[in-house]
Order: structure tokens, then C-alpha cells, then sequence
């Protein structure tokens, strides 16, 4: 199942380091040539060892010396996992690492294959181990019990702070904030369709892939719907669960579900593409997730939703280079570019689409803007005011605090407009 600008800077500085150490006189003459390699080589070999004892020193690993392992619940076919690869390589580019530094372990189950994935990294000597699908975490825990001095990430969970473990971490990405800015794109063609006649403003209805009836999926597809309806108030949403992360057939039979039943757009919390390929042959725009699915439906998609996990693993494994600890939880939005939309499809999103995409994603970098702003949402026709879930107080200051006290999604309300419908 199922994070750019610090991480950009931290990046680039790496990026900057490398570029200079790989500087030369390219005007020596050509008798200097073997001196020049001797000296070369003798100033590399001492700035390794410089490196080295710079890590020994704060508890750090020497770059040349690590190692990183991948659990992955698919493969690079499939949408979810294929971002999180993505982002792999973005780190391995970002600080230099080689290929055979980085062990995937592909299309891994949520059972106990789990936790023998994870412990054979850590015996192939992975210092740091990442895991990408909820179900993972309680085999990831399993795993860090038996490997102390290995520490384990795990993406979408919850448990990490709870387990007592000091190796054991939660992240994810304050991906509500996309996907609320991609239901933004929705609202503004339901606008479009309105005043062209092809949607009636009574029947403004779209329709909603989930995969779980899990925080996760409540909090993304409430936070699109609200940026739907900051721009088209009339607008009101089904869901239907597929209770599946990956199927394509269930997700293309959801969504022809949906659009039999009246609804004029679909969104989805799913991973394959089902979804747009369904809208694609119906002819109702749609907006996607984790990767653009511009390529699958070009006449139907908009935009879509995601993730770049480099802001995190770039992160994380700079801490193993640097020897400083990894936050129990770690989750982060647009301010530090871990969440974005993909690009906009020009042949089908309405007119003045970027400018306002551009306008909406300044307000939530800056915090002026809160995905969940309680006077723009009612449960049962009323203003919720508190909203207490394990012993944590979720709404003040007028908004409820999403992933603020842990990484994992907590918004797991049922508000005013929206109906569910299980597969």
C-alpha cells in the first residue's frame, strides 16, 4: 500500500560536492599526465579516508561501505511502487552511490515473507532497510527485533513509536495537500462542463476508486473533494472500495460502477489503471495517482496526484552517512516538495487551470491554506469543534491537524456530501 525544498537543498549540496571533487585541469600539458593521475589518486585516497574518519567520528558510515535495501509490495508495473523506486534512484543519483550498494526486493506480500525479506537485507548487509505497504509494518517490527543495529523505515504506518524500538521508523507524505490541489483541476472542469451544458448543475456527481475504507483513503479522497468544492460548491461525491491496492480489473469495474451511476468524474486511491482506462472509453475526465495517466487515457486525464519519496529516503539515508538519528515519524507536503501533481493535460483541463493549481499550491506552502478547514465541511449538517482519536485532540485553531502528530493519516470522518459504497 501505501514524500522537495529542504530536501532539495540538502541535495543540491551534495550535488555540488560531487561536481567539485570531480573537477580537473583539462589544459595540463601532456608530460604531467601520470603525475597529475598519482596525485589524483593520492588525493582521492586521502579524502576517502578524511570521509571515513569523519563518519567514525559522529557514528556515521562510510559512503563507500553502505548498503540500502528495498521491500516492495509490487513491481515497476504497478503505479505505487513504481514511485517509490523512483524515488531509489533519485537518492542513489543524489549521493553517489552505485548500483550494487542498492538491494530491491521486489513484489513482497503482507505476510511473513515479509519479515524474511527484510532479514535477508540485513544479512546482505543493508544497514538501512525501507518498506512500502501498510501491511508490511508488523513483519518490518518483527524483522527490527531481530536486527538492532539495522534501522527500518516503514511507509504508511503507525506503529513505529508505539513499538519501543529505536530502529524502527514511521513516514509518509502530507499527500492530502496534492490530492486536495488535484480536486481543485476536477472542480474547475466540472465548472467548465457546467457552463458548456454538458453537466447539469444539480447532478454535479463524481465518483471516487478507494481502496480500503482505511484513514489513509478517507483523509485523501475527503482532502480532493474539498479542493473540488473549493471551486464547484454544488459538487457531491461516491465511493466505492475495491478492497483491493492493485487490481486493475476491480478498479476499471469500480469506475464503470460509478459512471453508470450518474457520476460525471472519477478520482482514485488506487494503483493500477483501471480507473482512467474505464473513463478513457466513457469519455468522463478523470485524475489519477502516483504517476501520470496522461499516456492511458490522453482525452480523459487531467492530472493526477503524488508522491516523491526521494524527499525521504534522500533524507534518511543522509542521516546513515551522517551518523545523526532518523525521526521516529517523518511526514511532509509541498513546503518541502515531497508532494506534487503531475502535469496538467493542456488538451483537457479547463482554461485558467495553471494559474489557479499555482495560486492554490502557494497558499498551502505558505500554511495560509488548511486541507481541512472546519467551515468548509459539516457531518450531519453541523461544524465539528473537537475531534478527540487516541487521546489526541485533532481540531484547534479551526482546522483538523492532520498527520501533525504522526506521520500515518488520522482523518477518518464521513462528512456532509460524500456516500460510500463497498464492492
Amino acid at each position: 500500500m501505501k514524500l522537495r525544498k529542504l530536501a532539495s537543498v540538502a541535495l543540491a549540496g551534495v550535488m555540488t560536492l560531487s561536481l567539485a571533487a570531480c573537477g580537473g585541469n583539462s589544459s595540463a600539458p601532456a608530460t604531467t599526465a601520470a603525475p597529475a593521475a598519482e596525485t589524483t589518486a593520492a588525493a582521492s585516497e586521502a579524502a576517502s579516508e578524511e570521509t571515513e574518519a569523519a563518519a567514525e567520528a559522529t557514528g556515521g558510515i562510510a559512503k563507500d561501505d553502505l548498503k540500502v535495501g528495498f521491500v516492495y509490495i509490487g513491481d515497476e508495473n504497478e503505479g505505487y511502487t513504481a514511485a517509490h523506486y523512483e524515488g531509489a534512484m533519485k537518492m542513489k543519483e543524489a549521493l553517489g552511490l552505485s548500483d550494487d550498494q542498492i538491494i530491491i526486493k521486489w513484489n513482497i506480500p503482507e505476510d511473513e515473507t515479509c519479515k524474511d525479506a527484510a532479514m535477508d537485507l540485513a544479512d546482505q548487509g543493508c544497514q538501512i532497510v525501507f518498506a512500502n505497504s501498510f501491511g508490511h509494518e508488523s513483519y518490518i517490527i518483527e524483522a527490527a527485533k531481530e536486527y538492532p543495529e539495522v534501522q527500518f523505515c516503514h511507509a504508511t504506518g503507525f506503529q513505529a513509536a508505539s513499538s519501543g524500538l529505536a530502529n524502527m521508523h514511521n513516514y509518509f507524505t502530507s499527500i492530502y495537500e496534492a490530492r486536495y490541489v488535484s480536486g481543485v483541476v476536477a472542480g474547475m472542469k466540472l465548472n467548465q462542463m457546467i457552463e458548456d451544458g454538458t453537466v447539469a448543475k444539480d447532478a454535479c456527481k463524481i465518483g471516487y476508486v478507494g481502496a480500503y475504507p482505511y484513514a489513509e483513503v478517507i483523509s485523501g479522497y475527503t482532502s480532493f473533494f474539498l479542493g473540488v468544492r473549493s471551486v464547484c460548491p454544488d459538487a457531491t461525491m461516491e465511493v466505492k472500495y475495491t478492497n483491493s491496492w492493485a487490481s486493475f480489473d476491480l478498479e476499471k469495474e469500480a469506475a464503470d460502477a460509478l459512471i453508470s451511476d450518474g457520476c460525471v468524474l472519477i478520482s482514485q486511491h488506487a494503483d493500477t489503471t483501471g480507473a482512467p482506462t474505464a473513463c478513457e472509453a466513457a469519455g468522463v475526465p478523470c485524475v489519477g495517482y502516483n504517476i501520470s495517466m496522461i499516456a492511458t487515457a490522453p482525452n480523459a486525464a487531467l492530472t493526477s496526484s503524488t508522491n516523491n519519496w526521494a524527499a525521504y529516503v534522500t533524507y534518511a539515508v543522509q542521516c546513515m552517512l551522517d551518523g545523526t538519528e532518523i525521526p521516529v515519524d517523518w511526514c511532509k507536503g509541498f513546503a518541502e516538495g515531497a508532494v506534487q501533481i503531475t502535469e496538467l493535460n493542456d488538451a483537457v483541463v479547463a482554461p485558467g487551470t495553471a494559474e489557479k493549481v499555482k495560486e492554490v499550491e502557494d497558499a498551502l506552502t505558505a500554511g495560509t491554506l488548511h486541507v481541512f478547514d472546519t467551515s468548509t465541511w459539516t457531518v450531519n449538517g453541523e461544524t465539528l469543534e473537537t475531534y478527540e482519536k487516541n487521546g489526541i485532540e485533532y481540531i484547534s485553531d479551526g482546522y483538523f491537524h492532520e498527520s501533525e502528530f504522526a506521520s500515518a493519516p488520522a482523518f477518518d470522518i464521513l462528512i456532509d456530501g460524500i456516500t460510500t459504497i463497498d464492492n
